[in-house]
């Protein structure tokens, strides 16, 4: 092919190319003048639905979270003072009324502090002895603290051995030291999921937690008592 003819072919590909897009570019105006009136509705809604979104978080939301937080105070003053039913349930005598976890709740229960709350008021049905309603509150409890949340756990575990649901404690003993590995309280959770083993007659799971107990955390309270732990399964074990 001569170059006279090839540089033709390359002209008549470049012009064929242009005009497909402008044939695309005339389709999409067409789609366009032909769309107009249901594409600026729908981007008119994507914009609502941006500024719904803002106006919800600045003046709802970011309120409400202030609100739940300042009707918690008195709760957990409560709280830190073991007053754990008046957390709960608050006060409403003439003069001093204050809310309770309870009611925070109720009112804010989608917040941030709503959500603690719950967890407060987990923990309070547990040191009350009401360690069914204990459970039901911290399983609604959710946090990304994994200090928090490996207490949460291990409290629930707690609940469950003082109910005598020793194999769902055991797990949650194991579940909670998983969580936020540490040398003071992982060791306790440790400790209590092996001795919730021993209570189900499973002693060759107790002395694997009583092990865990020994190799990691020997320097630990409970860890310098692991082998006393070990002997003692080992004992109910006959071995």
């Amino acid at each position: 092919m001569s170059k006279k003819k090839h540089q033709k072919k390359q002209s008549s590909e470049i012009e064929e190319s242009f005009g497909n897009i402008e044939e695309s570019l005339t389709k999409t105006e067409q789609f366009i003048e032909s769309n107009q009136k249901t594409i600026i509705i729908v981007v008119l809604a994507i914009v609502a639905i941006v500024l719904a979104y803002f106006a919800y978080n600045k003046f709802y939301k970011a309120p409400k979270e202030d609100e739940a937080l300042s009707n918690m105070y008195q709760a957990e003053e409560f709280f830190k003072a073991e007053e754990y039913q008046k957390a709960l349930d608050g006060v409403s005598e003439v003069g001093n009324q204050a809310p309770g976890f309870l009611e925070v709740i109720d009112d804010y229960g989608s917040t941030k502090a709503g959500n603690l709350a719950h967890y407060y008021a987990g923990i309070s049905y547990k040191n009350l002895g009401e360690y069914e309603k204990a459970i039901d509150y911290l399983d609604d409890f959710s946090s990304d603290d994994y200090l928090l949340k490996s207490i949460a756990v291990a409290a629930k575990a707690d609940c469950h051995f003082e109910l005598g649901n020793y194999d769902k404690a055991a797990s949650t003993y194991e579940e909670a030291s998983t969580i936020n590995p540490n040398n003071f309280s992982t060791p306790i959770y440790l400790q209590r999921a092996g001795l919730a083993y021993e209570k189900l007659g499973k002693y060759d799971k107790a002395i694997e937690a009583y092990t865990e107990l020994k190799e990691k955390y020997a320097n630990s309270i409970e860890g310098r008592d692991a082998d006393k732990y070990i002997t003692r399964a080992k004992l109910a074990q006959g071995k």
